[in-house]
């Protein structure tokens, strides 16, 4: 793996978010309430390990990567998930014009979860929207929409938790959103990038137009020390 964005939980944890980075040597992990992700940098029997160390009590860890490695003895898999990341090959910096946006942070703690509530948009804690910029759409002083910024890799930016409400769904509010980040990360030199299972092929239709392209496939691993797994059981 010689791409940044081959292994970018580790970039990021060594790059721009390596204030939040728990642990050293070859396994970091991000604090739970921030993101449930940790990486390692092979996957060879010392960096899981080093893994496990320092794992909450009873927790699996959670990996985005490249390829689907075998396990060092005393662990085991839990989950295998696929996942596209797509990368914005280009970006034409246009916003049309749109609803309100408003910049969310932890004081809007309440009203961001109740909508990952209702859309569950994927991992989503209490200090996630400490990892980058979050904007959101309100209407009658409720959230309806949301886009944000996650993993931060050297020259790349993570947009996640992307989100609608059932009930406004189909107006291009997501969208929206994203072409606001978007075009932000492009004033900073950053280019942007996601993950998204590949069943959901409405999303990326919509990702499509917004100019990503797919880059790799990728594989959001849940694997748990024997130990840990016993104990839990």
């Amino acid at each position: 793996m010689d791409h940044p964005l081959d292994n970018p939980i580790w970039h990021a944890l060594h790059g721009p978010h390596r204030a939040f980075a728990v642990g050293s040597g070859l396994a970091v992990h991000y604090p739970r309430d921030v993101a449930v992700f940790s990486a390692i940098a092979d996957a060879g029997a010392e960096a899981h390990a080093e893994l496990a160390r320092e794992l909450p009590a009873g927790a699996e860890a959670r990996l985005v990567r490249r390829e689907v490695e075998p396990l060092p003895a005393g662990w085991v898999a839990l989950k295998d998930v696929p996942l596209l990341q797509m990368v914005a090959a280009h970006c034409d910096g246009e916003v049309p014009d749109g609803p309100p946006v408003a910049a969310l942070g932890l004081q809007d703690l309440d009203v961001v979860s109740a909508l990952v509530e209702r859309t569950q948009p994927g991992p989503f804690g209490p200090r996630t929207m400490t990892m980058g910029r979050y904007l959101g759409v309100f209407e009658d002083g409720e959230l309806v929409a949301m886009a944000g910024e996650r993993l931060r890799v050297p020259g790349f930016v993570e947009l996640s938790a992307v989100c609608t409400d059932p009930r406004v769904r189909g107006r291009g509010l997501a969208a929206y959103l994203m072409r606001h980040l978007m075009r932000a990360a492009a004033a900073r030199g950053e280019t942007p990038f996601l993950h998204v299972v590949p069943e959901n092929a409405g999303a990326i239709a919509i990702y499509r137009r917004l100019g990503f392209e797919t880059r790799a496939d990728m594989h959001y691993l849940w694997r748990r020390p024997v130990e840990s797994a016993a104990a839990t059981r």
